[in-house]
């Protein structure tokens, strides 16, 4: 068994200290040398040495030491050694050692008889304590306060003692005049707690008698005075109402730990408005008023819980929680944003949105170094806004579109697909937003936001004079034709040949054009780019935008160019009346495509265009010139139909979410109910008649309820022992955040006596054991209830396993029964989440562990397949029900969790349905640790299959 002890270094038994050589300088006369000699003997005894010659030694030589480390080691080591033969009884040498702690505490220094009462509060051997009561008693009056809080100190360990009562019988009245008559704080604090501790009445009295001069005692006091009301009102709710007053009273002490106490206090003990609303300003108050980063993140911590429990008082303190945007502190920022967020009503909307319309603002000076990433989340917040309150898009959008050629491309992206949305919801907005849009394409510089922005323009452009200005700013940041002068090729006969085997791939015929009379003429696509005057290349950015990024080889963008001006053109002819116009315009628009295509199969840019790119613009050629009715339809109606519905879909998700995250409360038919208005109300403060208001609704509406039943708590029971062993033995798993609880029933099935009856455990992955349970005695056909508390410090699949230990009286040898192995469940720490896909993919790019396992399963529906697997691995699937629609025998996913230490789980399933029926395809997992990788893996392998 390991004892406990205060002394805990690591020592290196590779090559030990000979006892012979630390009898030797413990025999000596050099101080320095016994503290050396000292520090060798307790670092062996605590690696197991047993080290019996040193003890007389040590009694001849050391004790008689007035130096004061020698002294404090002395304690050390008779903390550490054996006080007690193999009975229990207590050792006859032992003796020597009560003068001597008698004599240390009647010591003329301080300090010897400080550590010596600190060593007694160690000490469990009444045998040893019980001669030298009366000098502890002594030192309760020293003149010294050191002495006198530890003295206090060691009267509460000894009472505490199976036999204290008896050698300290009037030991609560004692520390009580000590306790009104003390001056020093610290001696002050203690004598409290041992009140508190042993006599928890007299504590109560004392506190109730100077209740009044509560706040004006110290820090400490204050603490152990806020700790004994905790733990009065959790054993009798119906006092609760005079210690509030108490609590409310210290909300206005100066020492931050306490207000900081009290909050948490009153928010545990009341649910009354009024106390709830003192504490949300204390945690505001501390928000602002502390410097360090950390005590803001717990105090936004208090304020979440706070915002789950009591929205509707978290309301109207939102504009206090927004001045935590102050801190320069990204997680700061984020966490409060996050809590504001969900607190948005239509009476403070206005308000919060001013308040992120200024903190924008100030991002523009560029004064911090991540003043983007700031941006980038404030926009977030103004685009969720915009999205519950559309009445106040139109004052935020604007002012956001100005960043659309910001130089933080995740902020611009932001931007963009808030303008996209925006324009969507709110159709009063159209007209304002295509035309600040059109005035402002210029500045984009992000291929992204250029291909978000370049789709707006195509959809929303709805007017004449919308479509005219959006091919008119399409073609003036593309800049002159052609994209390339022919001479920069290496050969200008080469050249020739491409031009020409690019006209016979995209246009097969000639074309009539329009000349400047007004008649028609036969003019082909390479004429027309032969005629062109040659334009000199330009890359810099005072160039049209979409020519530079042209010219860096983004295809996939001049493929977007060329499907936003088909979409226009196809659009003019229906809004302009002038056929020859709607010509002009489509002439102009293939002229553009085609040079695309020149410049894209040129051997002026170091890499073709791609495929894909290539078959897209082609298609738009085609359309533009053959323009079919049921193709139109596709182009113009059914690409906004889709957007709509991803929109809705979105919709939908976040409502689920909400649901999902709202309390389910169940009330029993036969609950009791009080009523308040037939209640007396006699005697009662409005906090106390608030906070029995509450606790009715709460008890109506069944929010005492607790959400696990009995059948589920069946469900962790797990048998470790078989019914014929003599010993059986079955667990109860309680796994929290960061600890398993195993409530152990250990019952004694034979007719005999089982001692020193010990329950062994081990463990293995990343948990560990806090501390090894006890030895028992068990009566025959007795039960006895262990517990055993294991640390979890990673999301990680572990076993614990041990054995059951005992004797019996009639056999000598210990019995040993192995125990059945207990799994923790990777799914005991993960729960589903939501992320963004933008937040997905980044976070997919970032991680570095990667876990690829096959698809193996009988299943043959690949919705079903993806159903299974989020139920075995309890994650959310963040791709849109709209999109897993259909069935094309192809199926891809991202599923999403996040666990209780903050890890993130990311898992792609692809899959696709062979000939025979089956499903083959991977499912890739990905994560920043390697354990959950791993876990998270063997649980699909085992559970894919479906039958398992």
């Amino acid at each position: 068994m390991e004892k406990t002890c205060s002394l805990l270094v690591h020592f290196d038994k590779g090559t030990p200290a000979l006892a012979n050589e630390i009898k030797e300088a413990l025999e000596g006369s050099d101080d320095a040398a016994k503290i050396d000699a000292m520090k060798k003997a307790v670092m062996l005894l605590l690696n197991g040495e047993t080290l019996p010659q040193l003890f007389i030694t040590i009694v001849r030589y050391v004790l008689p030491s007035e130096d004061h480390t020698v002294q404090k080691l002395l304690l050390h080591y008779l903390e550490i050694i054996e006080k007690t033969d193999s009975k229990g009884k207590i050792l006859p040498e032992m003796i020597l050692i009560c003068q001597n702690l008698r004599n240390n505490l009647q010591h003329p220094n301080e300090y010897i008889r400080g550590v010596t009462l600190r060593f007694l509060c160690r000490l469990n051997e009444t045998e040893i304590i019980e001669p030298l009561i009366p000098s502890i008693l002594a030192n309760l009056e020293h003149r010294h306060p050191y002495i006198r809080r530890n003295a206090i100190l060691a009267v509460m360990a000894i009472y505490k003692l199976p036999q204290g009562e008896q050698l300290l019988i009037d030991a609560p009245e004692m520390i009580e005049k000590v306790l009104s008559t003390e001056a020093d704080q610290s001696a002050k604090r203690n004598a409290f707690l041992m009140l508190f501790t042993c006599a928890q009445e007299r504590a109560v009295n004392y506190l109730l008698t100077h209740v009044d001069r509560v706040s004006e005692w110290g820090e400490l006091l204050q603490m152990v005075v806020l700790e004994l009301i905790r733990k009065v009102c959790r054993a009798n709710k119906g006092e609760k109402g005079k210690y509030i007053k108490i609590i409310i009273s210290l909300l206005n002490v100066p020492s931050a730990a306490v207000i900081y106490e009290c909050a948490g206090t009153l928010v545990s003990l009341s649910s009354a408005p009024t106390a709830i609303k003192a504490a949300a300003n204390t945690y505001c108050q501390l928000l602002l008023s502390q410097s360090d980063n950390n005590v803001k993140l717990i105090v936004l911590d208090r304020l979440n819980e706070l915002k789950v429990s009591h929205r509707e008082v978290m309301v109207d303190m939102i504009m206090d929680v927004l001045r935590a945007l102050s801190s320069p502190n990204h997680d700061i920022r984020r966490k409060t944003l996050d809590i504001v967020l969900d607190l948005i009503t239509p009476r403070n909307i206005n308000e919060v949105v001013l308040t992120l319309k200024k903190e924008v603002v100030k991002t523009q000076s560029g004064e911090l170094e991540k003043d983007g990433e700031y941006r980038q989340m404030l926009i977030q917040a103004i685009h969720s806004c915009a999205i519950k309150f559309p009445e106040v898009a139109s004052t935020v959008v604007h002012l956001l579109m100005d960043f659309l050629g910001d130089s933080n491309v995740a902020s611009a992206m932001d931007v963009a697909v808030f303008v996209r949305e925006i324009i969507e919801t709110n159709p009063k907005l159209r007209v304002s937003i295509i035309t600040r849009l059109l005035d402002t394409f210029y500045q984009i510089r992000s291929a992204r936001v250029c291909s978000c922005a370049l789709w707006i323009i195509s959809e929303y452009c709805l007017s004449l004079s919308e479509v005219e200005s959006g091919i008119s700013t399409i073609k003036q940041c593309l800049g002159d034709l052609p994209f390339y002068k022919a001479s920069e090729e290496g050969n200008a006969d080469d050249s020739s040949k491409k031009s020409q085997q690019v006209n016979s791939i995209t246009v097969s015929s000639k074309r009539p054009a329009i000349l400047a009379d007004g008649t028609y003429a036969t003019q082909s696509a390479a004429s027309e780019t032969a005629f062109s005057p040659p334009a000199v290349v330009n890359t810099t950015l005072t160039s049209g935008n979409l020519r530079s990024l042209l010219l860096t080889g983004d295809f996939f963008l001049g493929a977007v160019v060329a499907c936003t001006l088909t979409k226009l053109v196809l659009r003019l002819s229906e809004v302009q009346p002038s056929k020859s116009e709607v010509n002009k315009a489509s002439t102009l628009v293939l002229l553009i495509i085609v040079s695309m295509l020149q410049l894209g199969q040129s051997s002026f840019l170091p890499h073709p265009i791609d495929n894909d790119s290539n078959d897209r613009i082609v298609l738009c050629i085609r359309l533009l010139c053959n323009p079919r009715e049921e193709i139109k339809k596709i182009w113009l109606q059914s690409c906004r139909e889709s957007f709509v519905q991803m929109l809705a879909d979105k919709q939908l998700r976040e409502t689920e979410e909400l649901k999902a995250k709202a309390q389910v409360s169940h009330a029993q038919p036969d609950d009791l109910i009080d009523f308040y208005h037939l209640k007396s109300r006699k005697g009662m403060s409005q906090l106390e008649l608030e906070d029995e208001v509450q606790d009715d609704l709460k008890r109506a509406t069944g929010e005492f309820i607790k959400e696990g039943d009995d059948a589920n708590k069946l469900n962790r029971i797990l048998q470790l022992t078989g019914f014929s062993d003599p010993v059986y033995a079955e667990a109860y798993v309680t796994v929290n955040h960061y600890d398993i609880v195993l409530d152990v029933t250990v019952i004694n099935r034979t007719k005999e006596t089982l001692q020193n009856l010990c329950l062994e455990l081990a463990t293995m992955g990343d948990l560990k054991l806090v501390e090894r349970p006890q030895n028992y005695t068990l009566a025959p056909e007795s039960s006895k209830q262990i517990k055993a508390n294991i640390k979890v410090s990673s999301t990680e699949t572990g076993v614990i396993f041990g054995n059951i230990v005992y004797e019996t009286s009639n056999v000598m040898e210990r019995t040993v029964i192995v125990l059945n192995d207990i799994h923790i469940d990777i799914m005991d720490y993960i729960s589903p989440a939501v992320c963004s896909d933008a937040a997905f993919r980044t976070m997919w790019a970032e991680f570095e562990w990667e876990n690829k396992v096959a698809v193996n399963t009988v299943i043959q529906d690949e919705k079903e397949f993806l159903d299974h697997i989020i139920k075995s691995t309890n994650m959310k699937c963040l791709t849109a029900p709209s999109a897993l629609e259909g069935d094309c025998g192809f199926l891809a996913a991202n599923l999403y969790a996040k666990s209780v230490f903050g890890e993130d789980a990311l898992v792609n399933l692809s899959i696709e349905k062979q000939g025979d029926g089956k499903l083959s395809g991977y499912i890739r997992i990905r994560s920043k640790t390697q354990g959950i990788a791993l876990s998270l893996g063997d649980k699909i392998t085992l559970k894919q299959k479906g039958g398992v």
